[in-house]
């Protein structure tokens, strides 16, 4: 039987991420500061790492044979046709590349699993060189574990004004025509800070920080982070305020300060 088309056992799904997620700590770390590291520019002129490659590789291979059925679409293998009626893994193997082989342990392996109609059911971000992993799951919560410690279970902050808000953000290049509002906008914060990729977006879910922006992102680096920031009672749109990773831009919140963002953005 064809089960992509039924129900799923979500717990069992979260389960086997984690275990997707184990093997890719034990390659990542392997190549973590490895003085043999190989580095190539894609056509994008962003780098990946041979440790990027082999990763979605073990990653696609397990899927493969213990999910036989499901679709897998990853940043470095590319996405196969999602118009079927398929559930479908979403691999980002190491965002934060430029971290990873700079030696900056602010990287993490990106795993979610979306339903048939591309709504993110369940994500895992493990970032083993910070000893910390994230994981949610639809209607379950979403919970941190330290250096693989008991989990916790987080929830975004209460924070109700911009004037008082922590924002986190990755740099200042792709905000194109709103970059000066972006930029005007900060002098009217309590706080930023430019800490980028994953780590923005699980500071807001643990309530850390109040919002997290990136105008220019791809499924692969949102998928795992949107279901974390939901399940912890946080709000993830695109920058045009549409839900969900499907729209190439990321603002997370507790919520409460997303639609004053959007505003002053717009």
């Amino acid at each position: 039987m064809n089960t992509s088309s039924h129900s799923r056992d979500l717990v069992a799904d979260l389960a086997f991420a984690h275990r997707l997620a184990d093997l890719a700590d034990s390659l990542t770390m392997d190549r973590y500061q490895a003085l043999d590291l190989v580095i190539e520019t894609k056509p994008d002129a962003t780098p990946v790492t041979d440790a990027d490659k082999a990763t979605e590789v073990a990653i696609r291979n397990a899927i493969a044979a213990e999910r036989p059925d499901d679709v897998i679409v990853g940043e470095e293998f590319g996405s196969p046709d999602l118009s079927g009626d398929k559930y479908f893994w979403v691999i980002d193997p190491i965002d934060g590349t430029k971290n990873f082989l700079r030696g900056v342990p602010t990287w993490a392996t990106l795993i979610g699993l979306a339903n048939p109609d591309g709504e993110i059911v369940l994500g895992v971000v493990s970032s083993p060189a910070l000893f910390r992993r994230w994981h949610a799951a639809l209607g379950h919560g979403a919970f941190v574990s330290l250096n693989r410690g008991a989990e916790k279970r987080i929830h975004v902050s209460s924070v109700k004004a911009l004037g008082d808000a922590s924002i986190a953000y990755s740099d200042l290049e792709g905000w194109g025509d709103k970059r000066e509002a972006f930029i005007e906008l900060q002098n009217h914060v309590w706080r930023t800070r430019g800490m980028g990729d994953f780590w923005s977006h699980m500071l807001v879910a643990e309530g850390a920080v109040d919002l997290a922006v990136e105008p220019s992102l791809a499924l692969w680096d949102m998928a795992a982070l949107d279901i974390v920031v939901r399940e912890a009672g946080g709000t993830f749109t695109n920058i045009a305020g549409v839900a969900g990773p499907h729209g190439a831009s990321a603002i997370s919140s507790n919520g409460l300060l997303h639609q004053e963002f959007l505003n002053v953005i717009k």
